[in-house]
């Protein structure tokens, strides 16, 4: 897998593979800037329309939990 933080993440939809559950799509990536290396990537949590600029819900996946990235999915083991 290319840990390049050009790759384009957003609109990918991530799934946990350990349930088989849908976690959402991703919403942002962090990357390393002195390496230019994606360090997670992160995914709205469960909000309602009064919290909808709470943060706290997020789910920040760290990159040694993706598995695969595939072309509309990406599939992490949490």
């Amino acid at each position: 897998m290319v840990k390049e933080a050009g790759m384009d993440f957003k609109h990918k939809e991530v799934i946990n593979i350990t349930d088989a559950k849908r976690l959402g799509f991703v919403q942002d990536v962090c990357a390393d800037l002195e390496s230019g290396r994606i360090t997670s990537i992160i995914v709205p949590g469960n909000r309602r329309m009064i919290s909808m600029f709470n943060k706290e819900d997020d789910i920040v996946i760290s990159w040694d939990k993706i598995r695969c990235i595939g072309e509309d999915i990406i599939l992490v083991e949490m």
